[in-house]
């Protein structure tokens, strides 16, 4: 048995974020003409909260989601930056708000920390830069707020509050004891230490507040997703954000991606189509089924594409599964079903220009990889919402959402490695994702095509084809003017002629 899920291209208006949102959600989304309405302007995600209350993990995540969508984003960890300028780690002291020495060493380390964002956005064209740090001053967060509005850039907010003592305790225990703060130290001692820390920065710690900050963009996050409070979101950029962090948890789990079991079209080497599994492949799904059996995972998902391989090897599994038309393979157009020696011999140049950019190489009447990655965004929102989840997919689609898990850049995506027949358990763990590659014994082709080694530059051939799609434009263009220009002089002809 199974169910159909269809999905559509994402619409991310505010209205949008409300319709989405789990039910235990409180949101509170305030507009207002107010807002300064700025153009391609870069965005500061500027982080909230007292220490172990997840904002370097919320940091690293959000940075991971917008890179992989496209969006050029880069974390700037003031607390690396004061590692950098002191020699070493002392005890909680050093945060003490009447520590005169340290508060000047930390202000620095967050004027350092500003000038790189300035560098990132003026030389480096980055879009997104996270600015994570405590910020719980109302003076300091008055300091970005200037320096935003000085070089033009907007500013969103993400606070995150807990008094949840048991995930505090977890926080430190998973976190913050590996830090290289406290390397050497006793495990308790560190414990006791870093709580000092916490009530150091409780001396002065100002939330973001309601009446006060109403002219501010932000989300406030209540223990880890019970609750939020949204206000004032800017443009399409925020609202993604906003979106995304309201579906991100931290329950344990494992998500399982997988091929569909060898199809007959791989055993000759073609690409795409909607074939079925070859003796091998049932093979595998067999193996499939035993393999996650033996994972006893109670409350199971399983997804598939609507293609006959992933569906014929999920069915083997045993477990009821949803249908994804976003999971479908990625369309090669014109080449389905051809070889790679096919697609060479009959398009030489587009073989070509997919060598020069595969990531952006779009197949005629068909896909790239970039529209692959947003085709597959709301599969991606859907996988951090759920817990345990076993993706049977194609290889094309697996490179895209390994990308993600894994924080792979779009030029190493589409090369990377999903052989046939073996299952990737990946478990988020504190700031990335653990994997374990298992193979289930079953032999099977090999698809995986290395980085080929590319002569011309790499816009050479991207620029001829530009130049001879213009020409034969212009050419078109021309033999209209030249038929229109024929049949005038015709006219004029007849015209003479007649009054002759």
């Amino acid at each position: 048995m199974h169910l159909n899920v269809y999905t559509e291209k994402l619409k991310y208006f505010n209205v949008f974020v409300l319709h989405e949102l789990h039910i235990f959600a409180i949101i509170d989304v305030c507009f207002s003409a107010s807002v300064p309405q700025f153009t391609n302007s870069p965005t500061m995600i500027v982080m909230v909260g007292l220490p172990a209350r997840g904002k370097t993990y919320i940091s690293k995540k959000l940075t991971r989601y917008l890179n992989w969508i496209g969006v050029p984003t880069k974390v700037f960890n003031v607390g690396q930056y004061r590692r950098d300028a002191t020699q070493s780690y002392k005890s909680y002291k050093f945060f003490r708000p009447d520590n005169q020495e340290a508060m000047k060493i930390r202000k620095d380390c967050a004027n350092a920390a500003l000038k790189d964002v300035c560098v990132y956005f003026n030389q480096e064209q980055g879009q997104v830069a996270v600015f994570d740090a405590t910020n719980t001053t109302t003076e300091r967060r008055e300091v970005i707020l200037t320096f935003a509005k000085e070089n033009g850039y907007k500013v969103f907010f993400i606070e995150s509050l807990c008094d949840d003592p048991e995930i505090i305790a977890e926080n430190i225990k998973q976190v913050k004891l590996s830090s290289p703060d406290y390397e050497g130290y006793d495990a308790e001692d560190a414990v006791t230490d870093f709580l000092k820390r916490i009530d150091c920065y409780k001396m002065t710690y100002v939330p973001l507040d309601d009446d006060n900050d109403r002219s501010l963009s932000y989300i406030k996050i209540f223990n880890v997703g019970s609750r939020y409070l949204v206000n004032r979101v800017q443009d399409h950029i925020q609202s993604r954000i906003v979106y995304y962090l309201m579906n991100i948890h931290v329950t344990p789990r494992s998500i399982y991606l997988t091929r569909h079991g060898e199809s007959e079209l791989n055993l000759v080497g073609r690409i795409g189509g909607d074939s079925g599994l070859s003796p091998r492949g049932n093979k595998f799904a067999s193996a499939l089924s035993g393999y996650m059996r033996s994972q006893c995972i109670r409350d199971l998902k399983v997804w598939t594409s609507h293609m006959k391989r992933t569906i014929q090897t999920a069915e083997a599994v045993g477990v009821p599964y949803e249908q994804w038309k976003a999971l479908n393979e990625i369309d090669a157009g014109v080449c389905e079903e051809m070889t790679y020696e096919e697609i060479q011999g009959r398009y030489p140049e587009e073989f070509a220009l997919r060598d020069q950019n595969k990531y952006r190489y779009r197949y005629p009447k068909g896909e790239s990889y970039e529209d692959l990655v947003q085709r597959l965004e709301p599969v991606i929102m859907e996988l951090e919402r759920q817990e345990n989840v076993l993706v049977v997919c194609h290889q094309a689609v697996m490179r895209c959402l390994l990308a993600y898990f894994l924080d792979k850049s779009a030029a190493e995506l589409p090369y990377l490695k999903c052989p046939l027949h073996t299952v990737l358990k990946l478990t988020p763990i504190a700031y990335g994702c653990r994997v374990e590659s298992i193979f289930l014994n079953i032999e099977a082709v090999n698809t995986h095509r290395d980085k080929p080694v590319v002569s011309p530059h790499p816009h050479t051939l991207w620029q001829v084809k530009r130049d001879f799609n213009d020409a034969k434009r212009k050419d078109r263009t021309n033999k209209k003017h030249r038929t229109k220009t024929g049949e005038d002089m015709m006219k004029r002809g007849q015209d003479e002629k007649r009054t002759g």
